[in-house]
């Protein structure tokens, strides 16, 4: 499946920047680039600013293409290749879905942005989860903290907790959005869940250390 996950990330790309140069006509000369917290615009750019969002995708499909290319020994990206072309094309999709979510109101349809978005960023966040405790040690993805890259151990068992804590949290920060819940609720669950994991591999390598089992 690695092949296809680069594909489609791919695929992803190319399809933002034909869209954008499809609509890229109709769209006005001043478009939306930001929303406040209760989902009014308070940020415009002029019409070329609609290429910005797919050229940092084509930057950020280049950058993740190297990465494996750059990491050191024996913290290699390719231990977990197919998982890590997994993630890239989740990564890509997100970027794909925001550019989106960016178009739509320039071009008259009218959404709640600040909510979808959030609802899809809490999608991200449950698919992202059922793969992070396949994500060996590396510099590059998953849950680095220095204690999780000094010790394997630490990094193991931080990542299968973070997985199922990204699981639930994007269940549910996805069902608040559901329910009309302020965005405020999903957004303190994410920072919950960060700090948890954080402080988790912290506390966790202290007891290794203690015991002398690092």
């Amino acid at each position: 499946m690695t092949r296809a996950h680069w594909i489609i990330a791919c695929v992803l790309t190319v399809l933002t920047i034909g869209l954008t140069a499809a609509v890229y006509p109709s769209l006005p000369e001043k478009i939306p680039i930001h929303w406040n917290a209760q989902g009014e615009i308070n940020g415009w750019g002029s019409k070329p600013w609609a290429f910005l969002s797919p050229a940092i995708m084509v930057f950020m499909l280049g950058l993740l293409r190297v990465i494996p290319w750059l990491s050191p020994k024996h913290f290699e990206v390719d231990t977990f290749r197919s998982t890590y072309a997994f993630i890239v094309m989740l990564v890509m999709a997100l970027f794909a879905f925001i550019h989106l979510l960016t178009l739509l109101p320039p071009l008259g349809y009218q959404i709640r942005t600040e909510k979808t978005l959030l609802a899809g960023m809490m999608l991200f966040f449950m698919l992202l989860g059922n793969v992070l405790g396949k994500v060996q040690r590396n510099f590059f993805v998953g849950v680095r903290t220095p204690w999780t890259l000094a010790s394997e151990r630490v990094w193991t068992e931080t990542h299968r907790l973070a997985a199922r804590v990204f699981v639930g949290t994007g269940a549910l920060g996805f069902v608040s959005v559901l329910l009309g819940s302020s965005i405020f609720v999903p957004l303190a669950l994410i920072v919950v869940a960060g700090l948890a994991i954080i402080v988790f591999s912290l506390v966790r390598y202290k007891q290794l250390e203690r015991r002398g089992q690092l």
